[in-house]
């Protein structure tokens, strides 16, 4: 990608992509290999591309989000294979083991580090010519008839025929939208050794204040697992504040002694979680992945449909380049998103609002345990968290 930071006072593009993450790369190299010329796309994003190959968080990438990545050049990358997903409430019965073997496929997904997945992106030889506006921030917008006018925080002026808002936030530090949800929960991120590992098993434990994900990760940084664990903030100010050897045991009390004695930790991360979804519709501005809907992070969803976004607003645009296709495309997007967004809002709910050890919360589990059993279920729920729609 072409670094045009301080070339021109004015610059003009046929589609602006405000934010180069996964979602926002993507969506660039996508639009290149569907024909739309490199030169005529510009990435505007407030990080350098160092701080961004930095990012240690981890993320859960779908069997589906790995072929989007192979047609543009950008897979394989450095990732950890899930084979199998167990599914579990924890104290209750009910449980559900999804296995790759069932779908015939390599992997149900893959666990990579934010960093990878930029890096392989960022040196696509598609993008080479892309105009990358980094480290700058839009400080001002305006949207006339024709194009949008983007001022820039080096004093340029972009003007831009589409402009594509790809960079999310967390929730809390976003604009709301039209469905918002305070689910009164932290995320506490960090990564984990096990004494008893099982290779490329992914964990989804339901706890009675929301679920504890353990995704396979050895990417050669000692560690095992990645860990996602949602809570009430009261308690999270409690696993924070505690030593590693405590943390770890709280842990293991939570989880279970599946994979035998968590025993090391590295520092621990939060973020508070919400939903924040359908955005403002625009003639000539769109949003696409958690610029769109920033989602709980249970199942692990957020970054996939943000590439499914991807995939059909660079398909639509490649066929027609007008604000028109910019309409038809939230309304080709409708399926996906809603059944995604209402998917993690059911489970996220039932546990952030339900009393512990509530009926909703039971009843959570009985069905882990119908899904085991009626392969209808199973198959309909796996393709969704493999594919969705696009």
């Amino acid at each position: 990608m072409s670094d045009n930071n301080n070339s021109h006072s004015e610059t003009e593009v046929d589609i602006a992509i405000c934010g180069a993450g996964p979602v926002g790369l993507s969506l660039a190299a996508l639009l290149v290999k569907r024909g739309i010329p490199a030169a005529r796309i510009a990435l505007i994003d407030a990080k350098t591309v160092e701080q961004a190959r930095q990012d240690p968080r981890s993320l859960a990438l779908s069997y589906g989000s790995s072929q989007i990545l192979q047609e543009i050049g950008a897979w394989p990358l450095a990732a950890t294979a899930i084979h199998q997903i167990h599914v579990s409430r924890r104290g209750h019965f009910g449980r559900t083991l999804i296995q790759r073997d069932e779908f015939q496929l390599p992997a149900l997904g893959y666990v990579t580090r934010y960093g990878t997945l930029v890096t392989a992106l960022a040196a696509l030889p598609s993008l080479s010519g892309v105009q990358l506006l980094r480290p700058l921030q839009v400080t001002a917008s305006t949207e006339h008839e024709d194009s949008v006018e983007l001022q820039l925080s080096d004093g340029r002026n972009l003007h831009t025929r589409l402009l594509v808002q790809a960079e999310g936030g967390l929730f809390g530090a976003q604009g709301a939208k039209a469905l918002q949800r305070d689910y009164q929960q932290v995320g506490i991120v960090a990564h984990v050794q096990a004494s008893a590992p099982i290779a490329q098993r992914a964990f989804e434990r339901f706890t009675d204040q929301g679920p504890l994900a353990l995704l396979p990760q050895d990417d050669g940084h000692g560690n095992n697992y990645a860990l996602v664990w949602c809570v009430r903030p009261d308690t999270a100010s409690n696993l924070l504040a505690l030593d590693d050897t405590a943390f770890l045991q709280a842990l293991m009390q939570a989880f279970g002694g599946r994979l035998g004695r968590f025993t090391k930790t590295t520092t621990r991360n939060s973020f508070p979680l919400g939903l924040n979804a359908r955005p403002a519709s625009s003639a000539r501005i769109v949003a696409i992945g958690n610029a769109a809907q920033t989602l709980h992070p249970v199942a692990g969803q957020g970054l996939n449909l943000g590439l499914r976004d991807a995939t059909v607003l660079a398909r639509m645009l490649a066929a027609e380049l007008s604000s028109a296709t910019l309409l038809q495309f939230a309304a080709a997007r409708q399926a996906d998103r809603s059944v995604t967004i209402h998917l993690t809002d059911v489970m996220a709910r039932i546990f952030a609002s339900a009393p512990d050890g509530a009926w909703s919360q039971t009843l959570l589990g009985l069905s882990l345990g119908l899904v085991d059993v009626i392969k209808p279920a199973r198959r309909l729920l796996a393709q969704q968290m493999m594919f969705g729609r696009r």
